[in-house]
């Protein structure tokens, strides 16, 4: 985990110190660079893996080929048990294995690995290059061309801007290279019909359910380092958590985290949960005005205005912090509504197809919505989120589940899942309404409230001849405080919304 810069040229040495100090919070235990003749490599590390060693950029055995990466990569080990046993590692972090890889098989080696992750890999010899970003995009890659056209990658947008005004998002699911351009190696995409599982086969559905989010979990805990869950107390959150600590490497409880105001519902149930699991309960009670405080410093490291994305991005940045005072990693049950159907929209969605056609609209566009949001503000603090219910196998599955099993009756969001799941906790977890994350932890109240006495409604009609994503007095707080941090207008194409914002 970390930080990553990459240019296809050198950067002054003043500058690439300016550039790592940028990504401090995404790697803050050790971080170094290196300069190839064409290329220039800089990492920050965030150690979770080969904790002792694994400092990066990495290189092969004749230092011809160099990697550095933001990720993680869960199959590492089986990875490296199929490459020739004559293979050398310097290092015993996962980090290594694409590079072993990319030597044996080239740029589609990127195919065969499943974690997070954004690389870049350099071929000093060769005078080459490739990038690549995981499926979903849940680990952040841009890049852009500086004044001597140089190609510069870069995990954070605030960090390219110090090199270059020229800024996109590299898109995920796939990888680049000078010689092919960009290449879509994997899209999560629509099961044939054929492949619906029938709606009579709910025993075995539930029971696949249980296997692939066990799995997920399992996957998921992998760290050299002690591993959390953040816990809301709602369906999601519990279901991991109560999954992570029946499958936690210690004795000792897993440690759950919860944030909110004072007389947040979110703070209350996860009391609850956390009591029924057997966990070891951290909570952080917010005031309203150390939220407003804090929203400059989360709208700078979320690099968005998106009202949606802003009222949940402070808890999340909230319980990041509590977080991150006791652990590296943590879990969370972010991706069950894009699976599931957890959204009210939806309800009334009843045909499989359709409803998977809106689904995975959704889960291809987290990596500038919902997966920024959890990215940067956990690595605002140096934690790693990982989210077992987007786990690729966890997906798939879940697309070939009816959408009549989704959503019972119109009515009940998520019904298989719960089902799954009944009697495992008590009924009230299990069925209990689902409440936005910035709703149920009282931030939502907090921000419109503010946000009312701040604005008329003139300003905001001119800020929406200038902006068509300010369309209330709330969306105005956070874009006004989005320009001071990024003035350059080249980042609005980078910038994802809601689209029910």
């Amino acid at each position: 985990m970390g930080g990553i810069v990459a240019v296809t040229g050198r950067l002054p040495a003043e500058k690439m110190i300016q550039v790592l100090e940028s990504m401090t919070h995404r790697g803050p235990d050790e971080g170094d660079d290196v300069v190839l003749g064409a290329f220039h490599l800089g990492h920050r590390r965030l150690s979770i893996m080969g904790v002792h060693n694994g400092k990066q950029p990495i290189a092969n055995d004749d230092r011809t080929k160099w990697i550095v990466i933001d990720g993680v990569i869960y199959n590492y080990q089986a990875l490296k048990r199929e490459l020739p046993d004559t293979t050398k590692y310097i290092t015993e972090s996962d980090s290594e294995v694409p590079l072993k890889l990319y030597e044996q098989e080239g740029p589609s080696a990127v195919k065969r690995l499943n974690g997070a992750f954004a690389f870049v890999i350099v071929d000093s010899e060769q005078k080459t290059f490739m990038a690549a970003r995981d499926t979903l995009g849940s680990k952040p890659l841009y890049y852009g061309e500086n004044k001597d056209e140089e190609v510069v990658f870069a995990s954070e947008l605030k960090t390219l801007y110090l090199v270059t005004t020229d800024v996109h998002e590299f898109p995920p699911g796939h990888y680049y290279t000078p010689e092919e351009g960009f290449v879509e190696y994997h899209r999560i995409r629509q099961p044939g019909e054929n492949h619906i599982f029938p709606a009579s086969e709910l025993p075995q559905m539930m029971k696949g359910i249980r296997q692939s989010l066990n799995k997920a979990v399992e996957k998921m805990m992998m760290a050299d380092v002690e591993v959390g869950v953040l816990l809301s107390g709602g369906l999601d959150s519990s279901l991991i958590a109560m999954l992570a600590q029946e499958r936690r490497k210690t004795k000792k409880p897993l440690k759950s985290f919860c944030v909110g105001s004072a007389d947040s519902e979110d703070v209350r149930r996860a009391r609850e949960v956390a009591e029924e699991i057997g966990t070891e309960h951290y909570e952080y009670i917010y005031t309203e005005q150390e939220l407003i405080d804090q929203l400059p410093e989360v709208i700078y490291h979320l690099e968005s205005f998106d009202a949606s994305l802003v009222r949940s991005a402070i808890p999340t940045y909230f319980v990041s912090k509590l977080a991150a005072k006791h652990v590296k990693v943590i879990l969370s049950g972010e991706g069950a509504d894009e699976l599931y159907s957890g959204y009210d929209y939806l309800k009334g969605i009843k045909d499989t197809h359709k409803l998977n056609e809106e689904l995975l609209r959704i889960i291809n566009t987290l990596h500038n919505i919902n997966s920024q949001r959890t990215d940067r503000m956990s690595m605002a603090h140096s934690l790693e989120l990982r989210t077992p219910f987007l786990d690729l196998d966890m997906i798939t599955y879940a697309m070939k589940i009816p959408a009549e099993l989704k959503l019972k009756d119109d009515q009940i969001e998520k019904w298989v899942l719960r089902q799954a799941y009944g009697g495992d906790l008590a009924d009230n977890i299990i069925w209990r309404d689902k409440a936005e994350f910035s709703e149920g932890s009282g931030a939502l109240d907090i921000l419109e409230t503010y946000a009312e006495k701040q604005y008329g409604e003139q300003e905001v009609e001119e800020a929406n001849q200038e902006n068509e994503w300010v369309r209330s007095k709330q969306e105005l707080l956070y874009y006004q405080i989005f320009k001071r941090y990024f003035p350059n207008r080249s980042i609005l194409s980078a910038v994802g919304h809601w689209a029910t914002s």
